[in-house]
């Protein structure tokens, strides 16, 4: 196994609205979702709309599951890869855990690597930890800098190859290269309800894990190397 993937660290995140409902939003911030829900969808109302959707935008979310995972090998040097998860209602500890663990880690040997990451989890995570006061680690600073000098790494960037208009699901893309699951039909869009309704956060943080270690597995194929074995996946 070479150096350059121990580097990497795999990621994704679940994300809620910051309040069950409309109603309880902050009054300052309502005529804001207000505004923003009428570039969303004209013709749904703002409160539907808010439950569905404001956990998709750093301003009107929160973070309550960030799941981790890297590769290494066993005595036996076989490829295994090792998930834990970082959870819980408590967004601005959960933050500093995460930033904790990056900064233990050489800055400028570590990659972070999720599925339409550079879009969606590596900016959120950094306005979340803006908002909770929480210094960003060096490795998610990328402002000014120039694209050869950031370290993400994208799996829907490279399935692009370019192609600034195609969007990929990591579902799509695993069932195409043949990888394993066991997700059971939950989706992302079933979070908000896990949460608020059913008050299951291991359900979510279980179905985060799984979807890092799809990551990871597509990330091998993207290299055409195999796939690490479901024996040699470990959960913390």
């Amino acid at each position: 196994m070479t150096q350059n993937i121990k580097n990497i660290l795999f990621l994704d995140i679940e994300t809620i609205s910051c309040v069950k409902s409309f109603e309880e939003l902050d009054d300052r911030l309502k005529p804001l979702w207000e505004r923003k829900a009428q570039f969303i969808n004209k013709e749904q109302d703002k409160e539907s709309l808010f439950f569905e959707k404001a956990g998709i935008y750093a301003e009107f979310g929160t973070i309550i599951n960030i799941s981790i995972g890297s590769f290494f090998q066993n005595p036996a040097n076989e490829l295994c890869f090792k998930v834990k998860s970082f959870s819980g209602k408590d967004e601005a500890r959960l933050l500093k855990e995460f930033r904790e663990l990056l900064v233990r880690f050489d800055q400028k040997r570590l990659r972070l690597c999720a599925h339409n990451g550079k879009e969606f989890d590596f900016p959120y995570i950094c306005r979340r930890m803006l908002i909770n006061s929480i210094e960003i680690p060096e490795v998610l600073r990328i402002s000014g800098k120039k694209p050869w000098e950031i370290n993400h790494l994208d799996t829907l960037e490279l399935w692009k190859f370019g192609d600034k208009k195609n969007y990929t699901s990591l579902d799509l893309l695993a069932a195409l290269f043949k990888i394993p699951t066991s997700k059971n039909g939950f989706d992302g869009s079933m979070v908000n309800d896990c949460f608020y309704n059913q008050n299951d956060l291991e359900k979510i943080a279980r179905y985060c894990e799984k979807d890092v270690v799809l990551t990871a597995q597509l990330f091998l194929k993207f290299k055409n190397l195999p796939i690490v074995s479901e024996n040699n996946i470990f959960f913390a």
